[in-house]
């Protein structure tokens, strides 16, 4: 268990991502000092107050925001996203920031490309400060099996079986998924991250992105 002693921003699209792709990390160490920054669903109630109880459990500090998430996921405005992202973090410096990757954790959800690619160039421009950048590592080949960590390029995390049983029962407890739900059979027993201490390393992420994609 993990005694090192870090400021941690996670920046997350959703209730929940933190737990999926982070809990382990999370749960093994609990004398970071968390804030997590969540920029859907405030006006969720449901969602919200589990979100709520889920900080209390991880003793985690937090912020919500209420950015779209309609079904049919229309492209935000890259500015929109990168305020909304400011307006959610406290002004300090971070020994590390965790966030979406810029390709998703699977195929696809729009909102968690967006969010990564706010954090990405918010740190390239040091309007948020921090030492490190992690960003989820996970793929689900195309729909063909459940997301799963990236082993190339990433560095993973394998979580014991008691945190593993902790990260699933805040999935289905807490959260209040069904244990035939998506979310409860994706949790993930293996946690991966990139890990970028150089801003200009993480932002030719995104260019080599926006280069395969065109």
């Amino acid at each position: 268990m993990g005694t090192d002693k870090k400021v941690v921003a996670i920046i997350v699209a959703h209730p929940d991502d933190e737990t999926l792709w982070a809990g382990g990390l999370l749960i093994d160490h609990p004398s970071w000092e968390v804030f997590v920054a969540c920029l859907c669903r405030k006006e969720d109630q449901e969602r919200a107050q589990k979100f709520s109880r889920v900080m209390d459990y991880l003793g985690a500090s937090w912020k919500m925001d209420n950015m779209d998430d309609g079904p049919e996921q229309k492209p935000l405005p890259e500015k929109l996203v990168v305020q909304k992202t400011l307006d959610l973090l406290p002004d300090k410096h971070f020994d590390l920031i965790i966030t979406h990757s810029p390709d998703g954790e699977y195929t696809r959800h729009r909102r968690h490309e967006e969010v990564s690619r706010a954090v990405i160039k918010l740190w390239g421009s040091a309007k948020i400060q921090a030492k490190e950048l992690w960003i989820f590592a996970y793929e689900d080949g195309n729909r063909m099996y459940l997301p799963k960590a990236i082993t190339t390029g990433a560095v993973n995390y394998k979580l014991s079986t008691d945190t593993w049983q902790k990260k699933y029962n805040i999935i289905t407890g807490i959260y209040g998924f069904d244990p035939d739900s998506w979310e409860a059979a994706t949790t993930p027993k293996e946690e991966a991250f990139r890990q970028f201490i150089k801003p200009e390393d993480a932002l030719a992420l995104l260019d080599f992105q926006g280069k395969e994609t065109k």
